[in-house]
């Protein structure tokens, strides 16, 4: 009988390329004009590791996790590679959103776990009956092996009596619980790539850490990599090998998780982690911010995104053409001009080591 921890694909050494997603461009034409939501995203998962992509809503997280599956809806004009691993490497950005060589990634090779589970799984099937479908779809057409897969997932889990749980309902699952499941259909099929967005947000803390260790056990056992789509630093910082800092569409900074809480560079950054709550502040003391809010990105002149928002603008430069990407590190890049070849000298030095 077929279980969870029969291989059906090839072991992945840790650190293994699995994706590479090189220049992804996401536009929507509106009757405003040209709305870029992604705009030229390049980025590396790796089996074993987890990538945090962060930044505030409107950043363009979620479309991008989203163009790795072709699911943005057929109006977004898209381009860039996306380069699957394996004997014959797949360009996903070749695929027909609705084709059958995407149908046979999606959930087999690269599965998603959404926000709120409740939207993910259909009230009118049972949790287990919708498990095995995916089950049924990839690995096997067999429905007792379905079925015993699928209460080995759900076992793996932590969900308690699934002999019972697997014939209910989402609705007669918690909010936890029904999170939980869902993982356990996401990996049911040993997927190469875990999507997770936001997959926390609607949990209370004590779920969250319960579901975080989860998956961290989960990625130890069958070695796979993992994007994590978040706004919470906090949970950057348990969960993450390497961040990514999205704005405007635009990985802004990308450094392993280290690096980016000892000396990050970019000032969206280090906004978003001096907005981070401190144990021993008084209880008068106020919660750093960033002022201002994510323009829409619709026909933006060519200058730093951030500019308006930026506490160390530098008027006359920042606003005069579009930052490059720098390398401030062996594997720390940042977008900034206070840290390209025009950056005032003294300015550049005092940011870097702020």
């Amino acid at each position: 009988m077929t279980t969870i921890t029969d291989t059906v694909r090839s072991p992945l050494a840790a650190g293994t390329a699995v994706l590479r997603a090189s220049e992804l461009r996401s536009e929507l034409p509106t009757e405003n004009g040209t709305l870029r939501a992604v705009d030229g995203v390049s980025f590396t998962l790796r089996a074993g590791r987890t990538l945090g992509l962060v930044g505030e809503s409107g950043s363009g997280k979620s479309l991008t996790s989203r163009m790795l599956l072709r699911l943005n809806p057929p109006s977004f004009r898209e381009t860039g590679e996306v380069l699957l691993s394996g004997d014959e490497p797949l360009d996903i950005m070749e695929l027909r959103r609705d084709g059958p060589v995407i149908r046979s990634v999606r959930g087999r090779r690269i599965a998603m776990i959404f926000q709120e589970p409740m939207t993910a799984f259909s009230p009118l099937y049972t949790i287990g009956n919708q498990i095995m479908e995916m089950i049924l779809l990839h690995r096997t057409d067999d429905r007792s092996e379905a079925r015993a897969i699928c209460l080995e997932m759900l076992n793996k889990v932590g969900i308690a009596d699934a002999e019972r749980r697997i014939d209910q309902y989402p609705h007669e699952f918690s909010g936890g619980m029904r999170q939980r499941a869902m993982i356990a259909m996401a990996l049911s099929c040993d997927p190469e790539v875990l999507i997770a967005d936001e997959p926390t947000t609607a949990l209370d803390v004590t779920i969250q850490a319960q579901v975080l260790d989860l998956m961290r056990g989960l990625q130890r056992e069958l070695g796979m990599a993992i994007l994590f789509i978040t706004h919470d630093l906090g949970i950057v910082a348990e969960m993450c090998d390497d961040v990514a800092v999205m704005y405007l569409g635009r990985i802004v900074e990308h450094a392993p998780v280290r690096e980016i809480f000892r000396r990050p560079r970019h000032p969206y950054t280090r906004g978003l982690l001096d907005a981070i709550p401190k144990l021993g502040r008084g209880r008068t003391a106020r919660l750093a911010s960033i002022e201002g809010t994510v323009p829409q990105a619709i026909d933006l002149p060519p200058m730093c995104g951030f500019f308006d928002r930026c506490p160390v603008r530098i008027p006359g430069l920042c606003d005069a053409r579009d930052p490059e990407e720098v390398r401030v590190g062996d594997e720390h890049t940042v977008r900034c001009e206070r840290h390209g070849p025009d950056a005032p000298a003294d300015d550049s030095e005092k940011e870097a080591n702020a």
